[in-house]
């Protein structure tokens, strides 16, 4: 999908909101399109702490470039833009450890579900988030206006 055109790419992303409408796994179906785009260790054109800075979904597909917190925050638009879950709560949770050595960009439903936790493939419950790791930055996600 990723290596398509842009059109394609786009067309991907609107077939994936309409499959999350109606499936029995939505997260899992949000996680496994989002673990296959190509990753960049730093995409300097998303500021994580300014979110003025941030392209449109959009944007993001035609640019079709990746890293950890465009991609959480690609899932993040994936659940936010469906109509099954455009009133969630949603949330990207950016966690360090203690050592500062590793940062986690979380998309967290309704205080509840986790998405892109360690590449986990599916979906884990915010309860299983360690203790050890400390809370940075909180995001909500809203609908586009």
């Amino acid at each position: 999908m990723f290596s398509k055109s842009a059109d394609e790419r786009l067309a991907a992303w609107l077939e994936l909101r309409k499959q999350v409408e109606s499936s029995d796994t939505p997260f899992e179906l949000i996680i496994d399109f989002w673990s296959h785009a190509p990753f960049i260790p730093y995409n300097r054109l998303i500021d994580p702490y300014n979110h003025t800075s941030w392209p449109t979904p959009w944007e993001i597909l035609v640019e079709n470039k990746y890293d950890d917190f465009t991609i959480a925050l690609m899932m993040a638009y994936s659940i936010k833009y469906t109509k099954r879950f455009n009133k969630s709560s949603v949330e990207i949770r950016s966690y360090f450890t203690e050592s500062r050595s590793q940062m986690f960009n979380l998309v967290c439903i309704d205080q509840d579900v986790v998405l892109n936790y360690k590449d986990q493939p599916m979906s884990v419950s915010l309860s299983a988030i360690p203790d050890t790791l400390t809370l940075d930055n909180l995001i909500l996600i809203k609908n586009s206006s």
